[in-house]
């Protein structure tokens, strides 16, 4: 049996239903309506304003204290009325200004393993002729980004956004809304932009999975050394050179003081292999690889990387051999 309640419920649903509506509809049909290129400068054709809640409010009180003071002729509280209505305009040219001029010059993030958060940074620029505070960023009606404050001091600003990642490859951002109530709280000023800046998301490592292979590459690597064991060549003596690395008999033989470079060996190079992996699937491939190039770069190994249908990335290792290697598996098709 329903309770007395219950109508009242569905109606406070179906409200918050259409006003969700109307929002989306409006979301959709503000400028822009598909991605741009940066940077983007907001003019007074981008630039949306509407009263807040508050300011509804505000205006419902104006208007009652001036049909009040029509009614028993009073000078005085119409013209606190009229004042608090300017003032309220005032406010709404003010908010809009905030915004006028702003510029988003660059949206730029980390590349992350897909399932955690990623950092988006918007860089946006501004003319320093006045301050600009409590602006705030985000993706407006969706509401699946925390949203982020940026304040303009000098007419440069950074706000960092959070973005949930859940599949490898590229993420396109979302329409993003820079918004402020600025300064009474009277009315909202907003505008979009949607960058057409595709963020890389690197495919996530397997949670527990098989060591790293042992190198199994065709030569050894070597490096040069002090301590190393075997000697790599001779070098002519550099001040600072400690006086046991200085070959003496060949110095004397050439008159001039010569110094041994030794060389270190460092192992094979690993090998991951694409084709090596029977027996799993392309997504369990991506991760176990993806987990192996952390792996070898954690441990200092040269290691390179074969995937069906391209050339084998390597041998190298640091952060852009690991970057080239994990966007590679981040690219491949979906299986």
């Amino acid at each position: 049996m329903a309770g007395p309640d219950e109508p009242e419920r569905a109606g406070v649903a179906a409200a918050g239903r259409l006003w969700r509506h109307w929002r989306l509809r409006m979301h959709a049909w503000t400028r822009p309506r598909q991605p741009e290129t940066l940077p983007v400068r907001f003019d007074r054709r981008r630039i949306y304003v509407l009263p807040t809640g508050f300011g509804a409010f505000y205006a419902a009180l104006l208007a009652a204290m001036i049909l009040g003071a029509l009614n028993y002729n009073n000078n005085p509280a119409f013209l606190l009325a009229l004042l608090l209505g300017g003032a309220g305009l005032a406010s709404l040219i003010a908010a809009q200004l905030q915004l006028s001029g702003l510029g988003i010059v660059a949206v730029d993030a980390e590349p992350v393993p897909a399932g955690s958060a990623m950092r988006v940074r918007v860089h946006v620029r501004a003319p320093a002729d006045r301050v600009r505070r409590g602006l705030r960023v985000d993706d407006g009606v969706a509401a699946q980004i925390e949203p982020a404050q940026l304040d303009l001091e000098q007419g440069a600003g950074e706000a960092e956004l959070r973005i949930a990642t859940h599949y490898r490859g590229w993420l396109d951002l979302p329409k993003l809304r820079v918004s402020t109530t600025r300064p009474l709280g009277l009315a909202r000023a907003w505008s979009h932009v949607w960058p057409q800046t595709p963020l890389l998301v690197y495919p996530a490592p397997e949670a527990h999975g098989p060591p790293l292979p042992v190198g199994g590459g065709d030569q050894t690597v070597t490096r040069v050394h002090p301590s190393g064991d075997d000697v790599h060549h001779l070098r002519s003596y550099r001040p600072g050179d400690a006086r046991r690395a200085i070959a003496w008999k060949h110095s004397a033989r050439r008159d001039t003081l010569l110094v041994r470079e030794y060389e270190q060996p460092l192992g094979a190079d690993v090998e991951l292999d694409w084709q090596r992996l029977h027996g799993l699937g392309q997504e369990a491939r991506i991760a176990r690889l993806a987990r192996w190039v952390d792996e070898a770069e954690r441990d200092g190994c040269r290691y390179r990387l074969s995937l069906p249908g391209q050339p084998a990335l390597g041998p190298g290792n640091g952060a852009a051999h690991r970057h080239a290697c994990l966007r590679a598996l981040a690219l491949l098709p979906h299986g």
